[in-house]
């Protein structure tokens, strides 16, 4: 039986509403060339904040303030069960700056994500946040 591991993301809101994703380096060993939430795995005495703070400004350079949980997801490795901690976050401003793990970035209204070419385990989360939950982020 594989092991489970702990990955927290979020799901960042700039000023205008807008939703941050970022598109996978196709030199990825997971999802290549897809879009993606910024986060990460958390590093031994983090607390989840702590860890999507350092994750998001690493990949990014944006700092984030986390505001929320949204609900989990799952998916599978090779090696892994992955367990995906959603988080909502906010940034009133800053330029992205992208680390080598990805190749773009992009502000996108929510009723757009429908249409994104995302990591298929958040497909189960956005449906249910953004399309089923009307009141969500309105």
């Amino acid at each position: 039986m594989k092991p489970f591991a702990l990955s927290v993301k979020v799901i960042i809101k700039d000023c205008e509403g807008r939703l941050l994703l970022l598109k996978r380096s196709m030199d990825s060993k997971n999802n290549p060339g897809k879009w993606d939430f910024p986060g990460g795995k958390i590093d031994p005495g983090e607390t989840f904040d702590q860890a999507l703070q350092r994750e998001v400004l690493e990949e990014t350079g944006l700092s984030v303030d986390i505001e929320r949980h949204i609900g989990s997801t799952q998916s599978e490795s090779p090696t892994h069960k992955i367990i995906y901690l959603m988080l909502e976050g906010s940034t009133e401003s800053g330029l992205v700056e992208l680390s080598e793990e990805h190749d773009n970035f992009l502000w996108t209204s929510p009723s757009e994500l429908s249409s994104a070419d995302l990591c298929e385990q958040f497909r189960p989360i956005i449906e249910r946040i953004f399309f089923n939950d009307r009141q969500f982020w309105d």
